[in-house]
């Protein structure tokens, strides 16, 4: 297949259902589709394989149209705008949000193509390739539509009266439609009905009560800064990447989309990783999601319980969206892969890594929600096994925060952030009484504090570096004066922030380090990650250097695509590359845009402070009700 047989990563759209999720490419094409969860196997995937993979494409037929798409306001319904001397089409796609925190194989994708001006003719194409191709389906076709059958389970496209099969397995539905005609059609997996007619009523009642799902859970939102629109789309990004039986949040909706076209960082990212507590917990805290930061944060308490109960060894790292730790990685060897970007990976065999960083991300997020949820006797004992496991263990190598494939290090962001775990837990040992040994843990935090500022920071290169005797830099370490372990106003930060600027940073744009210097274990390059671009914003915020953070941000916003969506990263021409859309660089952005508004407002706030710079007096408009924050809140002192 040919390059120009694959749409840009960044030409789609996202709708979900709050269980799984579809990306609808600008020409009407639904390439990427897994259910009845995130991590499912795929019944679209020409994602992957132009050819293998299995899409269903709704698209204008004419030679001269030009396409573009919009969300409907304020919500997560899709709108493919087709345009063409003959006329004007829109193609809407949504899933039905249907009692989402309850477990279902069933899911609906509804398909609506009006004509607004002249005619137009379409095409529809299903073509789905079950679990990634592997498995083969028997198609039947009836008066209303078709059936495709996998293992027992029935996948039906309702409304399409008149459709064709089209090679071997797939239907085809040629029709045009003129100015003020409608046509909807339902796409349903695990459907107990044969194919039935699809009214313009019912799609014009699953549209209205799906709009006004998105608009309630937005109305709930308290952001009133500068960049609302933004800090909306991403805020309503995450909720449609968050599994809700469980309150999970995956990386990504996506598996398999290259850091580097036709290289081989490639990688699966529907699971949940454990770090994205801290980062998770502050954002919808800061936007007034207090219930999806605590359904989050219930999620990782559980596995942390799980892993305490079993041998209080290592935290995991990821797991999936109900908790399992199932993610064996192999290779999909008959996919060719995004323009020819092999291996295609499922799983991840990253899921066993030793992170220390994750410690304190945990202990971070607990921290920041105890406001919300005050923390159970039961959980702290629980607790202290982890901090007094990580007092043993703090001082090994380990594989680091971007889960490198090339051996373990004494990574500088592990200790860093291993300092966190400590400090947090000590902070809330002796602001509520509890139990603990806190003489241990405050020793131990000050020999990891130590070693970071006498082992890590490289006098020549007047920069903390990625891990002791290297030159590398990392942006991870952008969030030490973020996390609190060093002043932001600090001479050797702001020498080390110098530095980066230097080598890691271009037209804004941060590379998470130089793998040439730094072998990963993996061949190729990569572009810049949007995630550690946010970073840096933040850093700069609360480095005083308001400026430059503004400008930072700002342009930041246009490398977003045309729906206000972000990939994993940036590569060299400015195109998106990686998994897409990326939670976590979505979550960067919420975390910026609150700090950054709250700095131009206020000035630069504390190194503790409640999201978006809240004073301890705050009130929230909270939607449910009012809720005054505590003045004893972390690491806060009244003004």
């Amino acid at each position: 297949m040919s390059d120009s047989d694959y749409a840009l990563i960044s030409d789609h759209g996202l709708i979900g259902d709050l269980q799984t999720a579809a990306l609808v490419a600008k020409d009407g094409t639904i390439d990427f589709f897994c259910a009845p969860r995130f991590d499912s196997p795929s019944i679209f995937a020409s994602l992957l394989d132009a050819r293998k993979g299995g899409r269903f494409r709704i698209t204008s037929t004419r030679d001269d149209t030009t396409t573009n798409q919009i969300y409907f306001p304020q919500s997560a319904c899709l709108i493919t705008r087709f345009m063409s001397e003959a006329g004007i089409a829109e193609l809407v796609d949504f899933m039905p949000v249907d009692k989402p925190t309850s477990v279902s194989q069933n899911h609906k994708i509804v398909r609506v193509v009006r004509c607004l001006r002249g005619e137009i003719p379409f095409r529809l194409e299903c073509e789905p390739r079950f679990d990634f191709a592997r498995k083969l389906h028997e198609l039947s076709l009836t008066s209303e539509g078709a059936v495709f059958r996998a293992n027992g389970q029935d996948v039906v496209l309702h409304g399409a009266a008149g459709v064709e099969r089209a090679g071997d397995d797939g239907v085809r539905l040629d029709f045009s439609l003129e100015a003020g005609e409608i046509r909807g059609f339902l796409l349903e997996t695990a459907a107990s009905r044969a194919p039935q007619p699809v009214s313009h009523g019912e799609t014009m009642a699953l549209f209205d009560g799906t709009v006004r799902y998105w608009r309630g859970w937005l109305g709930k939102c308290t952001y009133q800064g500068r960049w609302r629109e933004m800090v909306h789309r991403s805020a309503m990004s995450l909720k449609l990447m968050t599994y809700a039986p469980t309150g999970a949040l995956v990386a990504s909706p996506t598996v398999g989309l290259p850091e580097q076209l036709g290289g081989e960082r490639n990688w699966d990212y529907r699971y949940t990783w454990i770090r994205d507590a801290s980062a998770s917990v502050y954002a919808l805290v800061g936007l007034g999601y207090i219930d999806e930061a605590t359904a989050f944060l219930e999620w990782v308490s559980d596995r942390v319980s799980e892993q305490v109960g079993v041998d209080s060894g290592p935290l995991k790292i990821m797991y999936r969206v109900d908790g399992s730790s199932d993610l064996t990685e192999e290779t999909l060897h008959h996919f060719e892969g995004y323009k020819g970007s092999r291996p295609v990976r499922i799983g991840n065999g990253a899921a066993d890594q030793l992170q220390l960083d994750v410690y304190g991300e945990v202990m971070d997020a607990i921290a920041l929600a105890e406001p919300y949820q005050a923390i159970g006797y039961e959980d702290w004992l629980e607790l202290t096994k982890v901090l007094d496991w990580l007092c043993e263990n703090w001082d090994q190598p380990d594989e680091g925060v971007w889960e490198t494939r090339g051996g373990r290090q004494d990574f500088t962001y592990g200790r860093v952030m291993s300092w966190v775990a400590l400090d947090r837990g000590i902070r809330m040992a002796e602001s509520r009484g509890r139990p603990g040994d806190v003489r241990r843990w405050a020793s131990t935090r000050d020999a990891v504090s130590q070693q970071v500022m006498r082992k890590c920071w490289n006098p020549s290169r007047r920069a903390f570096t990625q891990h002791p005797g290297t030159h590398v830099l990392d942006a991870s370490n952008l969030l030490m004066p973020l996390v609190g372990f060093v002043a932001p106003k600090d001479p050797l930060w702001l020498s080390t922030l110098d530095a980066m600027n230097e080598e890691l940073v271009t037209d804004s744009l941060v590379y998470r380090y130089n793998p040439s210097a730094s072998p990963d274990g993996l061949r190729g390059s990569e572009g810049t990650f949007s995630l550690c671009s946010f970073f840096y914003v933040d850093a700069l915020t609360r480095a005083g250097r308001l400026e430059e953070a503004q400008y930072a941000f700002e342009k930041m916003l246009t490398y977003a695509n045309h729906l206000g969506l972000y990939s994993e990263e940036i590569d060299p021409s400015g195109h998106q590359v990686g998994n897409f859309p990326q939670a976590f660089t979505h979550l960067a952005l919420i975390h910026a845009a609150l700090d950054l508004d709250a700095a131009l407002n206020f000035g630069p706030g504390p190194v503790f402070q409640l999201p978006g710079g809240l004073r301890p007096t705050t009130v929230l408009d909270l939607a449910a009700g009012q809720l005054r924050q505590p003045r004893d809140q972390l690491g806060q002192r009244p003004e």
